[in-house]
């Protein structure tokens, strides 16, 4: 974005109204802006939304712009996340173009945001910024935000690491082996496969630390999940017994920074099967195709609350960068 000056923005001539969908790639653009470690495209964002829209927790989603002369210039979104609903909990995302601000174009999207949650009746409010934004984490904190947990982005330089040095572990326990989703799919069908990923995936997924307790997603939910643009069946490996049961997985995700980066969804096994390598084995494997495709970018989102993933990754080399704080404010467990 090419801005005029910075003094000849006019408060009185800014709108604040709710995003069109012709305003997708404005906003994505701003988005990225505000985050460049996370660029996001219009046809992302897009289906992002969708997903949301037809979650069968059916959660609520507002969008809120700051315009100025044609220009989005900041952006506020409200919404329930369907992977941890509650119909009093909502999660703020608020940012304001870096060449913007300064301005008080974030506290007046606050306060619509505020006015909105309130006629909501909000018990619970949950957002973000990485440590590294102090004048975020003051924004935050002076609205009656507090520290709740903590987030890494860890990034393995594909390029350096050595898969030779991990051949021992790339070896599954008797009675497993590793498949690709997509071959998977191929040999039992779209639908049966499906099945048999949503049942790992809904027991390992319930254990992941995060900052609310996890609602399940369904079997449909995760049809929808796998249909994004950005799924990637052929990077997604799992571990499955003799009788096709999936015992565990680690998926990997196409990344919109572009086609030298891969993003890892879950990561996680079965109880029954823990502490016996799988989750290693299945990571490497994803690494070696990462590789295959060119791939020199591998990032991957822990909670500094799960030692177990984070020493997993320290070992195979990735590096954790700046922390994504998160805050909350109120809870629906009080009163």
């Amino acid at each position: 974005m090419t801005s005029e000056p910075l003094n000849r923005l006019d408060p009185a001539a800014v709108t604040v109204r709710e995003m069109t969908p012709a305003d997708h790639a404005a906003v994505a653009a701003l988005l990225t802006a505000v985050n460049p470690d996370h660029p996001i495209t219009a046809e992302s964002l897009e289906h992002e939304l969708k997903f949301l829209r037809e979650s069968s927790v059916n959660p609520h989603l507002w969008y809120l712009l700051a315009e100025w002369q044609g220009q989005v210039l900041g952006v506020a979104s409200v919404l329930q996340f369907p992977g941890q609903f509650h119909p009093d909990r909502y999660s703020l995302d608020l940012g304001v173009h870096p060449d913007w601000r300064g301005h008080g174009l974030g506290t007046r999207l606050a306060a619509e945001v505020e006015a909105h949650l309130q006629a909501r009746g909000a018990r619970e409010l949950s957002a973000g910024a990485y440590e590294t934004w102090p004048v975020s984490v003051r924004f935050l904190e002076a609205r009656g935000f507090t520290e709740h947990m903590r987030f890494f982005d860890n990034v393995l330089d594909l390029g350096a690491f050595d898969m030779a040095a991990w051949e021992a572990e790339r070896r599954l326990p008797e009675g497993l082996r590793a498949v690709s989703f997509a071959a998977l799919q191929e040999k039992l069908g779209r639908e049966e496969a499906m099945r048999a990923f949503h049942d790992a995936f809904a027991e390992a997924r319930a254990d992941v630390p995060r900052t609310a307790p996890a609602t399940e997603l369904t079997l449909e939910d995760l049809t929808k999940r796998a249909a994004e643009p950005s799924a990637c069946p052929e990077g997604v490996f799992l571990a499955v017994t003799d009788a096709d049961e999936v015992v565990a997985l680690t998926e990997l995700w196409r990344s919109d920074a572009g086609p030298h980066r891969l993003e890892i969804g879950l990561t996680g096994t079965r109880r029954a099967w823990r502490r016996q390598g799988v989750a290693l084995a299945l990571k490497l494997r994803g690494l070696e195709w990462a590789r295959e495709q060119g791939v020199t970018e591998i990032w991957t989102g822990n909670a500094t609350t799960n030692r177990p993933m984070l020493a997993l990754n320290e070992r195979l080399g990735f590096r954790p960068r700046p922390a994504w704080v998160s805050f909350r404010r109120g809870s629906v467990d009080e009163g």
